[in-house]
């Protein structure tokens, strides 16, 4: 169990043991302030972390409120055993059955809601004080996969921008360490998108429409055991570039049951 401590803005990390290809070291839970504490991302019921995350909640003086960035297993799974411990805990989300919904400029006690579509549709970042809990949708560390749903690509993009116009000093992610470079970060997550788009189009350029040949070509960096991944995101790609009028003819989509 790894322990992240914030201590200028009162706020302790507590990483699950979970780790692998796509939750890295492991998924962040977030504990925020005192008498009562707020918590972003439960995390895994898994019961070492359970034990550790509702101890540093006890020990704060109680949970007023559980706000959850996207509702991904392994952010939301321990939801339902905390909110049996700490029985007075609103659950505030965008989606799903959550007793606050949640959308852009919301408050969910100290917490501002950002919408940062992408990796999920409902995915939101909050932000306190200089600091916000990003979720999945930027990592510590590495890049995320960005789930074809309508516009979500454009939404990423739009997402990020909303994130550097709030003068943020910290990044606290659902993975990997916290980001004190907040604005490298953030310019090098949009240049990376962009980047893959204009090896795309150029791959288009050069006749590439299958599915491997695009991914062999733009992707070429992406671990085997990852390249599924890659292949969620170049359907985000695709989709933005079919809305943009910018999509050639007869490219092969990719499947959309991963």
């Amino acid at each position: 169990m790894t322990r992240i401590e914030l201590s200028d803005h009162d706020v302790v990390g507590i990483r699950a043991a979970n780790p692998g290809p796509f939750t890295l070291s492991g998924t962040n839970s977030w504990i925020i302030g005192r008498e009562p504490a707020w918590l972003v991302d439960p995390g895994p019921a898994l019961s070492d972390h359970v034990e550790a995350v509702s101890a540093e909640i006890s020990q704060r003086g109680g949970l007023a409120g559980i706000a959850l960035t996207h509702d991904h297993s392994d952010h939301t799974e321990a939801v339902p055993v905390l909110r049996a411990r700490f029985l007075d805990a609103r659950l505030a989300g965008a989606r799903g059955d959550v007793d606050v919904v949640l959308a852009e400029g919301d408050s969910f006690g100290p917490l501002n809601a950002i919408t940062t579509p992408g990796h999920a549709p409902d995915h939101l970042a909050f932000v306190l004080d200089g600091v916000a809990f990003t979720g999945d949708a930027v990592l510590g560390q590495g890049s995320v996969f960005i789930a074809p749903d309508p516009g979500a690509l454009a939404g990423y993009l739009a997402g990020l921008e909303r994130l550097r116009g709030r003068g943020l000093k910290i990044l606290a992610p659902g993975h990997g360490p916290p980001v004190y470079d907040v604005e490298g970060k953030l310019e090098q997550y949009i240049a990376h998108r962009l980047d893959r788009e204009r090896r795309l189009l150029a791959a288009l350029e050069a006749g590439r429409r299958s599915v491997e040949d695009l991914l062999d070509d733009v992707w070429d960096d992406a671990p085997a055991l990852l390249r599924p991944a890659a292949a969620v995101t170049l359907a985000a790609h695709l989709d933005k570039l079919e809305d943009e009028g910018r999509l050639p003819d007869g490219v092969e989509r990719p499947a959309r049951g991963w």
